[in-house]
């Protein structure tokens, strides 16, 4: 299953490197500022669906933080473009994708989708330098797997900072229907006191016209 899994990620990597997708690079502090421009939807959710041979998948949407979309699952497809990513690995991601035509989505390379363990521009682990000039050694190695440690600590350090960002958009987005609720409860108080205000001096004129003409009359 991890043969599997680490052909479907250097096929990816080759692919690429064949037709390189020309992206700016992603800066911790932009991406996520970057991403909500760009994207149509962005979401976090559970890939559970690969089919490699028809290039489609589906993802079921734990948490939305833009886009109009109803359902808790929503489907993409490959259109075969050379920035664009094929999510090979089920597992929770971070989203930020396009719609299609037929309303299935396309993730783009060059935005910081990601999972806890794949880092945004999908690096693969850096290998192993070896040399026929010389025997690579156990320091090598262990060289080897601090590298590759330091990108995932930076994977996961990344993922948990996009999380806070998005929630933080989501919640500030959230806030101004409820301060327009607000300014229309303060409004319709005020014009309710207005009415309120106008009927009781109109009751008040009645009654004391009502007074006029019965004293008036007294008189007489």
């Amino acid at each position: 299953m991890k043969l599997q899994k680490l052909f479907f990620i250097l096929t990816f990597i080759c692919f690429n490197q064949v037709f390189p997708c020309d992206c700016p690079q992603l800066q911790r502090e932009t991406m996520v500022s970057k991403g909500l421009k760009n994207a149509e939807i962005v979401f976090y959710g559970e890939l559970v669906k690969i089919d490699t041979v028809s290039r489609k998948y589906s993802f079921r949407i734990i948490e939305l933080f833009k886009g109009d979309y109803k359902s808790p699952i929503i489907n993409g497809k490959s259109l075969n473009n050379n920035c664009e990513i094929f999510p090979f690995k089920k597992d929770l991601w971070i989203v930020y994708a396009s719609f299609n035509k037929d309303n299935t989505i396309s993730i783009s390379y060059c935005l910081p989708s990601q999972t806890i363990e794949i880092p945004t521009g999908f690096l693969p682990p850096i290998p192993l330098f070896t040399s026929s000039e010389r025997r690579t050694t156990k320091i090598d190695s262990l060289n080897n797997e601090i590298d590759n440690l330091k990108i995932r600590n930076e994977t996961m350090s990344n993922w948990f900072y996009q999380l806070e960002q998005l929630r933080a958009y989501k919640l500030s987005q959230n806030k101004i229907p409820e301060n327009q609720k607000n300014t229309i409860y303060n409004k319709t108080t005020i014009i309710s006191l207005i009415i309120n205000t106008l009927l009781f001096a109109v009751v008040f004129f009645m009654l004391a016209r009502k007074r006029f003409f019965s004293n008036k009359q007294i008189t007489k």
